[in-house]
C-alpha cells in the first residue's frame, strides 16, 4: 500500500538555474519598483521559490536617477545613518539623495525588503544599481522585465 502523505517539494541551491533581469526604473515609483526588484532577487517569481534557499536571480536596475517618489516624499521623508562617534546622527531628505547618490536610494529601499539574515546578505549581492542607462554587464544577456507599475 503506497503511504498516502505526500511530500513537500525543496528546491536545492545546485538546481536552481540562474538569469539575469534587466529593469528600466526610469518614471517609476521608487517602492514599487524595488518590491518587484526584491520578488524576483527573492524568486518568488518561480513555482519552485523555497523561503530558506536562494532561488532568486540578478537584477540590474537601470535609470536610477530618473525613478520617483510620490507626494512630499522627496521633501519629507528622511534617510537616517550614524558615525559612530559620539554626535555622529546625520539626516538627509531623499531629494538630497536622488541628487547625491540616486543609487543608493534604489538599493536602500530594496535591501528594506529582503530577508534580515544571510540569506538576504547573499540576494543583496546580485543586485546591480546604475545611475544612467548604461550598463557592464551586456556579456550576460540580460532579459528586459516590462513593469507594469506607475
Amino acid at each position: 500500500m503506497s503511504n498516502p502523505m505526500k511530500t513537500t517539494f525543496m528546491a536545492k541551491a545546485k538546481d536552481v538555474e540562474k538569469k539575469w533581469y534587466l529593469l528600466d526604473a526610469e518614471g517609476k515609483t521608487v517602492g514599487r519598483l524595488a518590491a518587484e526588484a526584491a520578488k524576483i532577487l527573492r524568486g518568488k517569481n518561480k513555482p519552485i521559490f523555497t523561503p530558506h534557499v536562494d532561488t532568486g536571480d540578478y537584477v540590474i536596475v537601470i535609470n536610477a536617477s530618473k525613478a520617483v517618489f510620490t507626494g512630499k516624499k522627496l521633501k519629507k521623508k528622511i534617510y537616517f545613518h550614524h558615525t559612530g562617534y559620539p554626535g555622529g546622527a546625520k539626516f538627509e531628505t531623499a531629494g538630497d539623495w536622488m541628487r547625491k547618490f540616486p543609487e543608493r536610494v534604489i538599493e536602500h529601499a530594496i535591501k528594506g525588503m529582503l530577508p534580515k539574515n544571510k540569506l538576504g546578505a547573499d540576494l543583496f549581492r546580485k543586485l546591480y544599481v546604475y545611475k544612467d542607462g548604461k550598463h557592464p554587464h551586456a556579456a550576460q544577456k540580460p532579459e528586459t522585465v516590462e513593469l507594469n507599475i506607475r
